[in-house]
């Protein structure tokens, strides 16, 4: 009996150590069509298959009701309107590709983010955020072009990288919530200034048909990663450029109702929320909420899912994996992989090998899961989407 306590009690201590341990990873190689190859790490009891390639500045994924997935595509880092969305169809579980590539739409305003909504009355609906606008179009299932026309939901403003006030942040990211809203964020326009226009460095909240729009969320400077996960609005959110390498964080919240998060005043700083000299307000930090997590300054947290299966291994289990894009300057060197996140934890990293010394191999974007040992994740330099499973999984 002492026996089997023990070794129930070791297995125990085991199992705990491999959930909150660094988990131990192990090159991947990867060869792609176009002539590249690398490697990857990851844990050795999992896979990494290009699951689609020769796509550009692939972005965030979404499900549509007939079960395709579909994917959006900034074309390149500039503002422009050559945007498109891809259907990514025909897919193989055995393979881990997907046999075909549709263009659904495309000249799109920077096309960063979709989703689907199906009405109580059962209309399915696609949202389409676009630098200038949201719009929302009727989906009939299986089609390969819209078959309606588009409703403009709201209007964004929309001058680019070259604009006179500082031109930045293209991207709006969607969300629909499980309260039946839906959610839209938006960038500052500047590294760090006081904003001439509201609706900038916020989150947005409206119903379905773009009716009662109101500013949920403010001070976030872009908040790129937006989803809503069992009670909760989450969300990622970019630090500004000013204050050295090594702060500010970048940041990761469950966002509250008519909360400030404190830009341009207020930032974070391994955890603790501090006030930027440049731009002292009189109320101070005192109130902005401190994050539910953070990460390495520069590291441009972007796209994430959650993880808490009950057969989820224990290397993700109950935690957020969340692609950290990369510093825009090569050599900060901060991010270039995809984290483990739990709250109250260290972080950890799940892959990684997308920098080696000067080499920039990919830049993770988004993150969707799939069951509960695998997922996609979209690579927006090399644009390649990515198949991740556990190996003893279909």
């Amino acid at each position: 009996m002492i026996k089997i306590l023990s070794i129930l009690f070791i297995s125990l201590v085991c199992a705990m150590a491999s959930l909150a341990g660094q988990p131990h990873l192990v090159p991947h190689p990867i060869n792609l069509k176009n002539g590249k190859h690398f490697s990857l790490n990851l844990p050795s009891k999992y896979d990494i298959i290009p699951a689609a390639e020769g796509l550009k500045r692939v972005r965030f994924f979404a499900k549509a009701p007939d079960g395709r997935m579909f994917v959006t595509d900034m074309h390149d880092l500039s503002d422009n309107e050559k945007g498109i969305i891809y259907i990514l169809d025909k897919w193989s579980a055995e393979t881990g590709q997907f046999g075909k590539i549709i263009p659904y739409l495309t000249g799109l305003n920077n096309p960063n983010s979709v989703q689907f909504y199906t009405d109580p009355q059962g209309q399915d609906w696609l949202y389409i955020a676009e630098t200038n606008q949201l719009t929302r179009r009727k989906f009939t299932q299986g089609e390969i072009k819209p078959t309606s026309k588009a409703e403009v939901l709201a209007t964004f403003p929309d001058y680019g990288l070259s604009y006179k006030y500082g031109g930045w942040h293209l991207t709006r990211t969607i969300a629909v919530g499980g309260n039946g809203k839906i959610y839209v964020s938006i960038g500052s326009s500047c590294n760090a200034c006081i904003e001439k226009e509201k609706v900038r460095a916020t989150v947005l909240e409206m119903n379905p048909d773009g009716s009662g729009q109101k500013i949920y969320a403010t001070g976030l400077r872009n908040a790129v990663g937006l989803k809503w996960v069992g009670t909760f609005l989450f969300a990622t959110n970019q630090g500004v450029d000013h204050l050295g390498h090594n702060q500010p964080d970048e940041t990761f919240y469950a966002l509250k109702r008519d909360a400030n998060y404190g830009w341009p005043s207020c930032y974070s700083s391994k955890g603790k929320v501090l006030v930027d000299p440049k731009f002292k307000r009189p109320s101070g930090c005192k109130n902005v909420p401190s994050p539910y997590a953070y990460f390495p300054s520069h590291s441009s947290a972007l796209g994430f899912d959650y993880f808490d299966q009950s057969s989820t291994d224990d290397t993700i289990k109950n935690s957020f994996l969340v692609a950290l894009h990369g510093s825009t300057d090569e050599k900060i060197g901060h991010g270039y992989k995809i984290a483990i996140m739990r709250k109250g934890q260290k972080l950890q990293t799940f892959m990684d090998g997308f920098l080696v010394g000067k080499m920039v191999y990919g830049r993770p974007a988004d993150i969707y899961r799939i069951d509960a040992n695998s997922f996609y994740f979209s690579d927006d330099r090399e644009g390649v989407i990515y198949y991740v499973r556990k190996k003893d999984s279909s």
